[in-house]
Order: C-alpha cells, then sequence, then structure tokens
C-alpha cells in the first residue's frame, strides 16, 4: 500500500507484502554474498596494492595527508576510513579485507533492492544479487584491501536511492513541508553520489546509466532536480578530481603493459576464464533478446536499459580515453560495474522458459566460477605469487634479535619484499635495517627511502648474520648486488631458502 507523504507526494507501492518480508530477500542474499567473500580471504599473503592500502592506513593523519598531496589521491577518502578501522582491528589480511566483504554483502543485497524496485519482479531481483555475488570480479574485490567493492557498494545504493526518488510523485501544489522533504531527498543524493566519487574517482562514469533512470522514470522533462544533485556532486569532489590529474603519472605504469582491447575486456574484467564469459554472454545477450523484442515489459526494459548502460559505458569510456588519449584502463577499475552485469545475466535467466534449465544456467556459471575461487583463496593468489607473509613467518622463525636484515631494491616499488616488514611488523622486531635512509611514514611518498648497501656498509659492524631478502628473478639474474657487496665485506652464504618468488639468503661472516 502506498504511503501518503505531505503535500501528496507519495512512494509508489513496491510488490511484496509486509516490511519484514520485503527486507528477507536482499537480506539473505547479502549476507551470502558476505560469507562468500570473507570465506577463507585471510590465506593470501599481502601483495603490492594492499600494501600501499595498509602502509597508508598506517600513517599519522599528519602524514596522510602530506602522501595525499603527492600521490594516492584518488584512494585518499579510502585510505582514511582504513586508518580508522585498523585503528579499531588491526592489520591482519582478514582485519583489512573484511570491509570489501562487508561492502560486497551491501552491494549484493542493493541490487537485489534495485531490481525490484525497477522491475517488480523479485525472482529477477534475487538472481541478479546471486549472480553477482559469484561473479570472479565480485569475489576477489571481496576479498582485497582496496577501495573497488566499497566504491561498488555506493554505487549501487547511490542507484537505489535515486530510483526511490524518482518514484516519488508530487503534484505542483505540495505545500512547503513537502518540498522540504523532496529537497531534503535530492540533497542525500547529492552526498551520496559525492561520497562515491571521492572513495573511488571513476565513479563518475555512472552518470549516464543514473541518466537512463532519470529518462525511464517518467520524468524525462523535469530531469533538473537530478542535475542540479549530480553538479553538487560532482562540485564536492573537485578537489580529488583536481590532485588525481595533477598526480595522472601515477597511472603511467598502464602504458607499459599490453594494450587491452574489447575481447580482452570482455573476458577478463568481470569473468576470468573463457568458459565463464561464452556463458554469461550468452545469457546476457538472450537477455535482451527476451525483454527488447519478445515479451519484456516496460519496467523490464528500463531496468535492462540501465544494467547495459552501466556495465558497458565505463568500458568503452576507459577503452577509447585509453587509446586516443592517455592510458587509465585496467581490469580492476571497472569493478563497479560487476553488479549490473549480475543484472543483465539475471535477465537472460528469468528469459528462459523452463525452470530447470534456468536452474541447470544458475549452477553452470557457479560451477565454472568454483575453481577461480579456490585460486583466488589460494596462499600465493595475490599479484602472480606473492609471498611475504612466508616470508615473515621464516625469518620469525629462524632469525635473532641484532641480525641484520637487507631487502632486494632492484625492482619497482610495489614489488619490493621491504613491505614485508611494515605488513607483518611482529615477524621482524629486534633486526637492524641497515640500509633505510627514512621510513615511509616521513617522507611524502608511499614507500620507504633507502640507501644502496655499498654506502651505509659500516653499519654491519658488530653483525655476524645478515638475511639478505631478493626477489627470485633478481637472486638468479644478479640484478641486485647486495650479495656481492657483503661479500667483499667478509660474509659468505650459509643457506638460501625460496618462499615462493622471493629468496630469502643467510649470509655469516666469515672466521
Amino acid at each position: 500500500m502506498a504511503t501518503t507523504l505531505p503535500g501528496r507526494m507519495r512512494w509508489a507501492p513496491v510488490a511484496g507484502g509486509a516490511p519484514v518480508g520485503r527486507a528477507l530477500p536482499p537480506a539473505l542474499v547479502g549476507l551470502a554474498a558476505f560469507l562468500v567473500s570473507a570465506a577463507w580471504s585471510w590465506q593470501p599473503s599481502y601483495w603490492g596494492d594492499e600494501a600501499a592500502s595498509v602502509m597508508s592506513a598506517q600513517r599519522p593523519l599528519p602524514s596522510l595527508f602530506l602522501m595525499l598531496r603527492h600521490v594516492d589521491a584518488v584512494h585518499g577518502t579510502y585510505y582514511l576510513f582504513l586508518h580508522v578501522w585498523t585503528g579499531l582491528f588491526g592489520i591482519s589480511e582478514f582485519a583489512t579485507r573484511l570491509p570489501s566483504a562487508l561492502a560486497v554483502g551491501f552491494a549484493a543485497a542493493g541490487t537485489v533492492v534495485l531490481v525490484r524496485q525497477l522491475a517488480r519482479d523479485t525472482r529477477w531481483a534475487v538472481l541478479s544479487g546471486i549472480l553477482f555475488a559469484v561473479l570472479p570480479r565480485t569475489t576477489y574485490m571481496g576479498a582485497e584491501a582496496r577501495s573497488y567493492a566499497l566504491v561498488t557498494a555506493l554505487a549501487v545504493w547511490a542507484t537505489v536511492l535515486l530510483v526511490h526518488i524518482l518514484q516519488l510523485r508530487q503534484n505542483q501544489a505540495a505545500r512547503p513541508v513537502a518540498r522540504a522533504v523532496w529537497f531534503c531527498w535530492w540533497a542525500g543524493y547529492a552526498l551520496l553520489f559525492a561520497l562515491t566519487v571521492n572513495v573511488f574517482l571513476y565513479a563518475l562514469l555512472l552518470v549516464p546509466a543514473h541518466a537512463v533512470a532519470v529518462w525511464s522514470s517518467g520524468q524525462r522533462h523535469r530531469p533538473w532536480p537530478w542535475l542540479a544533485a549530480t553538479g553538487v556532486a560532482v562540485a564536492l569532489a573537485v578537489p580529488v578530481l583536481v590532485w588525481s590529474v595533477h598526480e595522472r603519472r601515477q597511472v603511467a605504469f598502464i602504458a607499459r603493459r599490453p594494450g587491452a582491447d574489447l575481447v580482452d575486456a570482455a573476458v577478463d574484467q568481470w569473468f576470468g576464464t573463457t568458459a565463464i564469459a561464452v556463458v554469461a554472454w550468452a545469457l546476457i545477450v538472450f537477455g535482451v533478446v527476451v525483454t527488447f523484442r519478445r515479451h519484456g515489459g516496460r519496467k523490464a526494459r528500463a531496468t535492462l536499459a540501465l544494467a547495459l548502460v552501466w556495465m558497458l559505458f565505463p568500458t568503452l569510456a576507459l577503452l577509447v580515453g585509453t587509446h586516443l588519449v592517455t592510458p587509465v584502463y585496467t581490469y580492476r577499475y571497472l569493478s563497479m560495474c560487476a553488479p549490473a552485469v549480475g543484472i543483465a545475466m539475471a535477465a537472460g535467466v528469468v528469459g528462459i522458459r523452463f525452470r530447470l534449465v534456468r536452474l541447470a544456467a544458475v549452477l553452470l556459471i557457479v560451477a565454472l566460477a568454483v575453481p577461480g575461487y579456490v585460486a583466488q583463496r589460494g596462499r600465493y593468489a595475490k599479484n602472480l605469487g606473492s609471498d611475504w607473509r612466508q616470508v615473515a613467518d621464516l625469518i620469525a622463525h629462524e632469525a635473532e634479535p641484532g641480525d641484520a636484515i637487507v631487502f632486494d631494491e632492484s625492482v619497482r616499488p610495489s614489488r619490493r619484499p621491504r613491505s614485508a616488514l611494515h605488513l607483518y611488523p611482529q615477524a621482524f622486531a629486534g633486526l637492524r635495517d641497515v640500509t633505510l635512509q627514512s621510513p615511509f611514514y616521513d617522507n611524502p611518498w608511499l614507500w620507504d627511502r633507502t640507501l644502496p648497501l655499498g654506502q651505509v656498509i659500516d653499519k654491519l659492524a658488530g653483525v655476524d648474520t645478515v638475511w639478505l631478502v631478493q626477489n627470485k628473478g633478481s637472486a638468479e639474474n644478479t640484478a641486485g648486488d647486495e650479495e656481492r657487496v657483503l661479500e667483499a665485506a667478509g660474509f659468505e652464504r650459509v643457506s638460501s631458502n625460496l618462499a615462493n618468488i622471493t629468496v630469502v639468503i643467510r649470509m655469516e661472516r666469515r672466521g
């Protein structure tokens, strides 16, 4: 039953019975999505991007603000959140990845709410949330200490709020109190969308999808409130936009990677494997045909149109921008589009006439996703085998207080095993970090500043054991010269242990 508000402004009725009954499907789907993402999320070792998150969160606030003026402003809001979170719950893998799993749960619940708002179809809504929850892109971002899951949840709920507002009915003779309520709803949307953009700047690419929601709502001739609210949101995001442009050289690494094309994006961006991508795209195409050509109603068409613009426009915009302007695209940047993918896939499933075939389609997607899910939860699942926790465990077991430790500095900062020192600090307690010039929290960049070992060799006076931690490639190709410097200083290799892609070498003073 519709709820009347002052001035004859009211919510459009929502199917589904009592409020508790309406809340149950999104709550259950959200809980299931959270559990799927949280399960075994603590198993993989940290990797470089997560090191940036956790180390930034560990900074005192003045140090963090100083860093954001030079690098990673686009992630500043997330780092501030994680600063508070880690202060309460610590920096273990489970603690820092838990917010992402929670965000996936909220995003899945919001996806159910959104589809039920638009299409008035609980089956489609529930399937959308389930398929979103099992996508490889979703289960990956749900187990990572980065902002992608959080911005996805905010994007979903900003869209939910927009649709709620658009479904309000207000006549022109509304009393002042009703106008105030109307204004407050739009202000809420502006603030929520501004927060979404501040968490991750690419959320601005959702504006066309929201425009589709406005167009299909019956208020296409009165878009001014939405345009004004969007303008306010963008204005509130101007600081992060300006600083991100100022720091655009930070994403120069994308140019050094093989260029992604539309086919790569169609497979790797959300699905991970060709098998899942083929089934998923078949469902999406079938859903489009069924919805737009056969028997889809106006609400169904509006729902699917929103999902298609949400998933396709950001991808095309970044691919075109990368190829014609400057490198701006990498797969994980568009994790926020995964809910739309779940909606579009679910449209194909609900378009299948036979119940058993619908069930088989969903089970096939789940079955195809399981191997990737298991791989994502392996000990060395991150960044082609990151093993920093295993290195820390070995050091904690073998090293003695007063020993020196030297890290490989020959690879790019995000791959340097030195990050293990700050991610697993207990394992390195009592060791002498002889090449450290200034710790990360005392400089405006993400990482520690170090000196070449040859310049600080005198710091090894009185040290009998040195632990040399090198990337496997550096150890094999002698890209770093630390071992040769130590040999010249009177040390010799006693043992060598390979964790996975990192070699830990024990060197003792001769004689």
